[in-house]
């Protein structure tokens, strides 16, 4: 028994380095012709920003009469599915693709899970102590600087698992955003894309 147990394990040692596991590949992003997944993959995420932020600026959500661009904050976006998905994944896209659009700032000093970015507040939290010092007087934020925000792009991801067959699963996720005009609470644009995928129904879509 121990003789077949130590075969065993030099043939998997030998399997391993000789290269019977598979190769690993870059993904080639702009040619991706890998197999669908029945989780949310980049693909997806890609996908639903740009038919998203397309929408929005295609319905003139972001114009105004004089001009001038509109100071957008991110909300909270809530994962309702299975997995464990960083919503900022899909924000980041969002935010990005409406940036280069030239039709709207993103402000980093608010936002749905907290400041994108704790330096605008790290800094001011030196003004009054003695650390304060040791920075140039007329290089420290003063107060009244910070511009606030007059829209907010929040929303919610969400999935449902349906059974198609006796063999395959149907698992359905919806992208929901909507454009919010702070001051008032008027919804400017809302929309909502929608994925489906269809699989083995012995897979976790998880």
């Amino acid at each position: 028994m121990n003789k077949l147990i130590s075969t065993g394990l030099i043939a998997a040692c030998v399997c391993l380095y000789c290269g019977c596991t598979a190769p690993t590949k870059n993904i080639d992003i702009a040619n991706d012709e890998g197999k669908p997944v029945l989780e949310l993959d980049y693909r997806d995420f890609d996908g639903a920003a740009s038919k998203m932020v397309q929408s929005m600026i295609s319905k003139g959500t972001f114009k105004k009469a004089d001009g001038s661009r509109y100071v957008v904050a991110t909300g909270r976006i809530v994962n309702d599915t299975m997995q464990r998905i960083d919503t900022d994944q899909l924000m980041f896209k969002i935010e990005q693709e409406l940036g280069n659009s030239g039709q709207v700032v993103m402000t980093a000093a608010v936002g749905g899970q907290g400041a994108p970015d704790q330096m605008i507040y790290q800094m001011r939290d030196l003004r009054d102590t003695e650390k304060a010092e040791e920075f140039k007087g007329d290089t420290m934020p003063g107060k009244g600087q910070i511009v606030a925000p007059e829209l907010s792009i929040s929303g919610k991801i969400y999935q449902r698992n349906i059974r198609y067959d006796k063999k395959l699963q149907q698992v359905e996720y919806y992208f929901q955003l909507r454009v919010v005009e702070i001051a008032s609470g008027t919804v400017y644009w809302q929309d909502e894309e929608f994925v489906g995928k269809r699989g083995d129904k012995k897979m976790t879509p998880w």
